[in-house]
C-alpha cells in the first residue's frame, strides 16, 4: 500500500522539514552508480502506483527492457539494476541528492523541487525525458465523498481539503481555487497529507474534499468512495510526469542513461501497441484494478505517453515555478538549465523529431468486455450507451470523454446531459451545469435515464 504520513503543517514548516530530511539523507553519502568488483549497480527510483510513470517504472520493470539494454552494451561490465518504489517524488529526490538513486521519475511540481534541492545541496539533476502527460491538466482531480452536498469549487470555502503540498495536485487546487475567487491559504483549511491518508480522511469525514494525482481520483470513484467535483482539465494547462537523472551519473555513465531511455521508449511502444495487456501488467504489479489503470493509460486514456520533451510541457514547467515559490517550497528554478534533452535525442535517434510534434490521440468512448484483449471503440457516447443497454453482462468497464474537456471517465460515474438526441457525459457537475446553462432544452439526467434514452 501507499506510504502513510500524518503531517498537516503550515507551508513553511513543510519546507523546513523537507530540507532537514534531505540534508540528513545527504549525510549518508555513497553512490548508487558504484558497484562491488566488476559489477555496476544502477538504482532507479519510481512510484509504482503513480501510473503516469509506468514506462519508466512499473511497466518497464515488468518487461525487463532496461536490463536487456544494459546487457546489449557490450562494454565488458556486468550491471545490476535496483528498483526502489516510493509513494511520492519527495523521497526519490532525497535519495538522489544523497547520491543513492541515479534515475528517478516524478510529477512536474516534484521535478521542480528536485531541481531546486539538487542545486542547493550540490547534487544537480536534470529532466531527461517525459513519461505521461495531459495537455489540459486532466491528470489531477478534486473529489468529494459520494454523499457530499458540495457541487462546485465555491462550495469549498471554509472547508477542509486534503492534498499533498508541493505536488501537481496541490498546484491544481491552488489554481482552481484562485479562478473561483478563493484564497488557497485563507479560504480553506488545507490538510497536507499523503494520498492514502487523504483518501482515508475523506472516507472518515475529516476532510471535505481531496485533490490528488493519478490514479487516486479514478480509483476512489471506481470503488464508489468518491465522486468528482472538479476536472483538472478545466484549467487547460499541461501537466506531466518525467524522468530526472543526477548530473554526475549522466556524465560518468552516459551510455547507461541512454540505455534506460531506449528501454523507456520500448516500454512506451509496448503500452501504445498493447494497452489492455499493459494495464493488466501494471495492475498485477501494483494491486490496482486494471480498469482504473486503463482509465489513465489506455488507448484513449487521460494520459498520453511519449518520452519527448515537448515545448508545451517545458513552458508549463516554467509557469509552475511561481506556485512553488508562493508556497515557500522553492526559490527561483532555472528550468532551461534543468531540462537536458541530449540523451533522449541520442537514444531515440531519427524518431525524436516525430515524437516531438506528435499529438495525443483523439478522445473516444470505449467498452472493455470480459475476456477480451482489446476494447471496443464507439463514435459517440450515445452509441456506447446503446451498446451497454443491449449488453447488461460481460462488461468490465465503459469509458466516455468529457464533452467539454475530453477527460476520460467511467460511464457510470459521469454526469450525463440530454440535449435533444444527444447524450453528453461530463466528469464534474459544474461543467455539466455550465453546458446546460447555455444550451436551451438541455437537462441533467441520471445514468439510468441516459441508458434508457439510448436503448
Amino acid at each position: 500500500m501507499f506510504r502513510r504520513s500524518r503531517t498537516s503543517l503550515h507551508r513553511s514548516a513543510v519546507a523546513s522539514g523537507t530540507a532537514t530530511l534531505l540534508l540528513a539523507l545527504s549525510a549518508c553519502g555513497g553512490s548508487a552508480a558504484a558497484g562491488n568488483g566488476g559489477t555496476i549497480t544502477v538504482t532507479v527510483g519510481y512510484q509504482s502506483k503513480t501510473i503516469n510513470t509506468v514506462t519508466a517504472g512499473t511497466l518497464l520493470r515488468s518487461l525487463g527492457y532496461f536490463e536487456e539494454q544494459l546487457n546489449a552494451l557490450g562494454d565488458g561490465h556486468d550491471y545490476k539494476v535496483v528498483w526502489q518504489d516510493y509513494a511520492t517524488g519527495a523521497p526519490i529526490t532525497a535519495q538522489m541528492t544523497a547520491g543513492k538513486i541515479d534515475i528517478g521519475s516524478m510529477g512536474d511540481f516534484p521535478l521542480l523541487i528536485n531541481a531546486a534541492r539538487g542545486k542547493q545541496l550540490g547534487r544537480p539533476t536534470h529532466l531527461v525525458s517525459v513519461t505521461g502527460y495531459n495537455l489540459r491538466g486532466g491528470l489531477n482531480t478534486i473529489v468529494t465523498a459520494p454523499d457530499s452536498k458540495l457541487t462546485s469549487l465555491k462550495d469549498l470555502k471554509g472547508k477542509k481539503v486534503s492534498t499533498s503540498v508541493g505536488s501537481a495536485a496541490d498546484g491544481t487546487l491552488v489554481r482552481a481555487l484562485k479562478r473561483a475567487g478563493i484564497d488557497a491559504d485563507k479560504g480553506i483549511e488545507k490538510l497536507n497529507q499523503q494520498p492514502a491518508v487523504g483518501a482515508s480522511a475523506l472516507s472518515a469525514g475529516s476532510a471535505d474534499a481531496l485533490s490528488q494525482f493519478v490514479a487516486w481520483p479514478g480509483l476512489l470513484a471506481y470503488q464508489g468512495k468518491a465522486k468528482a467535483l472538479y476536472d483538472g482539465a478545466e484549467l487547460d494547462l499541461p501537466t506531466f510526469h518525467g524522468v530526472t537523472a543526477r548530473q554526475d551519473f549522466a556524465k560518468k555513465r552516459p551510455s547507461v542513461l541512454e540505455a534506460f531511455l531506449k528501454a523507456q521508449a520500448q516500454a512506451t511502444d509496448y503500452l501504445n501497441a498493447h494497452p489492455v495487456a499493459a494495464a493488466e501488467k501494471v495492475a498485477k504489479a501494483t494491486g490496482l484494478p486494471a480498469e482504473v489503470v486503463y482509465l489513465y493509460n489506455g488507448a484513449h486514456g487521460i494520459s498520453t505517453f511519449d518520452p519527448a520533451l515537448k515545448p508545451q510541457l517545458v513552458s508549463a514547467l516554467k509557469e509552475d515555478v511561481s506556485i512553488l515559490k508562493a508556497a515557500k517550497l522553492t526559490g527561483d528554478v532555472d528550468v532551461d538549465a534543468f531540462v537536458d534533452d541530449q540523451h533522449v535525442k541520442k537514444a531515440l535517434g531519427a524518431t525524436y523529431a516525430q515524437k516531438l510534434s506528435a499529438a495525443p490521440p483523439a478522445a473516444a468512448s470505449e467498452v472493455w468486455s470480459e475476456g477480451t484483449k482489446r476494447t471496443q471503440t464507439f463514435t459517440s457516447p450515445t452509441e456506447l450507451l446503446a451498446y451497454l443497454s443491449a449488453h447488461h453482462d460481460g462488461v468490465r468497464a465503459a469509458y466516455v470523454p468529457d464533452a467539454t474537456t475530453g477527460t476520460l471517465w467511467f460511464a457510470d460515474k459521469a454526469v450525463w446531459v440530454a440535449d435533444g438526441q444527444h447524450l453528453l457525459p461530463f466528469v464534474a457537475p459544474s461543467t455539466a451545469r455550465a453546458y446546460v446553462d447555455v444550451h436551451s432544452g438541455a437537462r441533467i439526467v441520471t445514468y439510468s435515464e441516459a441508458l434508457e434514452a439510448a436503448s
